[in-house]
């Protein structure tokens, strides 16, 4: 399995880049992932935040392959624990899925097209984060999953 995670913006913070480059070691004897990075939008009139959203999920969209198992990180998807997560992990390895999209938003969400297009929306935590902590607690998240999996410790 590949897993991608199409995130929009630049993450600008050098511990999140640490946090984010740990993970992304620690994954690379479990599985492949690849980061795309697509240009956020700046939203300069809040009357135009759908517009802006369907300009950006036009990007993500582009990228998405038809075949692709599509997750979307959105405010209303399903919390899962980390024990669910990586079942939910398991499953697609089981049916031989080949490639997961995991897709971040900007700040002010994700184009109602791309959670359309989603196979599976997943929320982070009723809690708000900055959407650059997504990418971070998301990529601890799969590197846990597959801990749970390899009956590894790690997890608690």
């Amino acid at each position: 399995m590949n897993i991608k995670i199409i995130a929009a913006g630049k993450i600008k913070e050098r511990f999140l880049k640490d946090g984010i480059n740990e993970f992304m070691k620690r994954l690379m004897p479990y599985v492949s992932v690849e980061i795309t990075e697509i240009p956020a939008i700046e939203i300069k009139d809040e009357h135009l935040t759908e517009k802006t959203l369907d300009e950006e999920g036009e990007k993500i969209l582009s990228i998405i392959k038809p075949h692709s198992y599509v997750i979307t990180l959105e405010i209303n998807g399903k919390m899962l624990s980390s024990e669910e997560f990586a079942g939910q992990i398991n499953n697609l390895i089981n049916d031989g899925i080949g490639e997961v999209i995991f897709v971040i938003g900007s700040s002010c969400g994700i184009s109602k097209n791309v959670s359309k297009r989603a196979d599976f929306r997943l929320s982070l935590s009723k809690m708000t984060f900055l959407h650059q902590f997504a990418r971070l607690i998301l990529l601890e998240q799969i590197y846990r999953a597959f801990k749970i999996l390899k009956n590894e410790t790690y997890h608690k």
